[in-house]
């Protein structure tokens, strides 16, 4: 495996509407990016791993954490609109001023904090050996929600095959497999960040994520039953 310098990046903005305060919000005793930064700590193949925040105080806990908290992002990127992107090509930018440069960004959301032990290593492997210009993490969809058995409602009020289709694949075993993220990890080169502003595109490869692990923190719903897996992993 040919050897990249990679980055690794935890965005902890500190509005949370979903759950207040939920960076540093206590699940079952530790704030909720200690999980992403336990995991990203024991990776072998990471080169550092920062945290992007617009909050001191998120950074500080950050820092008790073993994360290296660089800089402040800006304001005009930390709304609850603005995109992944935005943030990424910044600590790029602003750590580049520093004379460190990175060949990929792997992005670790502190919202998807379970993973099997060694999981980000594996993903990078793939992402490396693989040449690929960015990797994701994934799950496989239910057959009942495959795009080829989902519909859009057409300009006339009908409905019509979301895939394009005429005629409906008729048995579940014919569908081809379909994947979507997860959220657990992404992976991406500096260029194409940098060039088409892109975390996903060009040469795009998957590693797929176990499902027991799964957890998508969103709203308080969402929390309780992170409360109730993590006493199970």
């Amino acid at each position: 495996m040919s050897k990249l310098k990679i980055l690794g990046i935890i965005p902890a903005r500190s509005g949370s509407k979903g759950i207040p305060g939920k960076n540093t919000k206590l699940l079952n005793g530790l704030p909720l990016i200690g999980y992403v930064a336990r995991d990203a700590k024991e990776s072998l193949l990471l080169d550092s791993v920062i945290v992007s925040t617009d909050s001191a105080e998120i950074g500080r806990i950050a820092e008790g954490l073993g994360l290296d908290f660089p800089f402040l992002r800006p304001d005009e990127i930390s709304g609850d609109k603005s995109p992944s992107i935005d943030f990424v090509k910044h600590a790029i930018l602003a750590l580049a001023e520093q004379g460190k440069h990175y060949d990929a960004i792997c992005l670790l959301q502190p919202t998807s904090p379970f993973k099997p032990k060694g999981f980000i290593d594996a993903c990078i492997r793939r992402f490396v050996d693989g040449d690929f210009d960015s990797l994701v993490s994934v799950l496989e969809v239910p057959h009942e929600f495959n795009p080829h058995w989902v519909f859009e409602e057409s300009a006339d009020g009908l409905l019509k095959i979301a895939t394009g289709e005429e005629q409906l694949i008729p048995r579940r075993q014919d569908l081809p497999k379909a994947y979507y993220r997860d959220g657990s990890v992404y992976l991406a080169k500096t260029d194409l960040i940098l060039k088409e502003s892109r975390l996903v595109g060009g040469k795009l490869g998957y590693v797929l994520s176990d499902e027991s692990f799964y957890c998508n923190l969103d709203t308080m719903k969402d929390w309780y039953l992170a409360e109730e897996k993590v006493k199970s992993l």
